[in-house]
């Protein structure tokens, strides 16, 4: 080892001087043996051992025989899927564009008046805007018609035994397994998206664990087809990452050549853990922003406020929001997610929706 290593170092220094000449000795050092890659288990072999700790875990026998008994083999489209997930290439200002569509705006405004009573409930009792959780449900399942079709086991299975992201797929199966011991659904009627994220709130098994309401009050934490279960949750995620009711998320707002660059030159970044997070400046007061330049759309000046907010840059468009926009990234860490879900919310309950109640009156 050490010779490797006096080869290693040797090569290092000698870079400047003749790349060229500079190769680690073609010799395999004792304890350095060429070894066969670790045998990968065989999915039924896998599923074995799933099956042990599933019970080892206090899940019910006939839970286990009844979900894993019948996987037969990973199930190709979820790996295909994984493989195959497409890259972010439109820009922040394209991909609201194509979310904010009429015939979404439209639907989510009949879909706001069609539950305006339960979302009012929902917000008042958890402190969450109805528009906003409206919108969360619009985005995540397009408002309650599309939350997925593929069994939430197989597939939680399938990309727990393959190795790309296996630690975390095995924790969510365990607690999707979990879910199912409780007995809030039955593993029938458990599907989701190909990555496991169940219902029309998508919630991965461990955020249900943890945030899934059972708002009408039968037993059951249904975020399959209960709406005020659905809403319920959305609202207990937001809350339970900060959401502060009489808040706003935040506004569209002008900026200048000339206050972009002021931006750039003065104001620091945010730190975050995620990308999103850091991509946008650190808070500072309102009037700290009218004083650097920043406007309403129309050059009206900013509300007189004592909130603070970050400031947030496509390149067209641009955005000043508040601490609440942080639980939105929490849902899904991604700018052009979290605006969305804020502007979509600032439509559906626009004074627009109003001759569709009186219509309903």
């Amino acid at each position: 080892m050490r010779a490797l290593r006096a080869a290693l170092t040797d090569c290092t220094t000698s870079v400047l001087i003749v790349a060229a000449a500079c190769v680690v000795p073609a010799f395999t050092p004792p304890g350095l043996e060429a070894r066969e890659p670790p045998t990968r288990p065989s999915f039924s072999e896998w599923l074995d051992g799933v099956r042990a700790e599933a019970l080892s875990r206090g899940i019910r026998q006939e839970i286990v025989d009844q979900t894993l008994s019948n996987i037969e083999e990973p199930l190709p489209t979820v790996l295909d899927s994984d493989r195959r997930q497409a890259e972010v290439t439109l820009s922040l200002d394209a991909y609201i564009t194509r979310i904010l569509t009429p015939s979404r705006i439209a639907t989510g405004r009949e879909k706001y008046v069609e539950n305006r009573a339960l979302l009012d409930e929902v917000g008042a009792k958890y402190g969450v805007a109805p528009r906003v959780i409206a919108s969360i449900w619009g985005i995540e399942s397009a408002f309650g018609r599309q939350s997925g079709t593929h069994p939430a086991i197989a597939a939680l299975a399938t990309l727990a035994w393959d190795p790309r992201r296996a630690t975390f797929f095995r924790n969510e199966l365990f607690n999707a397994l979990e879910i199912l011991n409780r007995g809030d659904i039955d593993a029938e009627h458990m599907k989701g998206s190909w990555a496991g994220a169940m219902g029309q709130t998508q919630f991965m098994p461990s955020s249900y664990l943890k945030f899934a309401e059972d708002f009408d009050g039968d037993g059951r934490r249904d975020i399959w087809s209960t709406p005020g279960d659905v809403f319920a949750s959305i609202a207990n995620y937001l809350k339970g990452h900060g959401w502060r009711a009489d808040e706003a998320w935040g506004r569209e707002v002008q900026v200048s050549p000339a206050t972009a660059k002021r931006v750039i030159r003065d104001v620091e970044r945010r730190d975050g853990s995620c990308r999103a997070m850091r991509d946008m400046t650190a808070a500072l007061p309102l009037s700290r922003w009218q004083a650097l330049g920043v406007r309403l759309p129309g050059g009206k000046p900013l509300p007189k406020s004592d909130l603070d907010a970050s400031l947030i840059s496509g390149k067209a468009r641009h955005f000043l929001v508040y601490r609440n926009y942080d639980a939105i990234l929490e849902y899904n860490c991604a700018h052009s997610y979290a605006l969305s879900v804020g502007l979509l919310g600032d439509r559906i309950s626009a004074p627009a929706a109003a001759p569709a109640l009186r219509r309903r009156r």
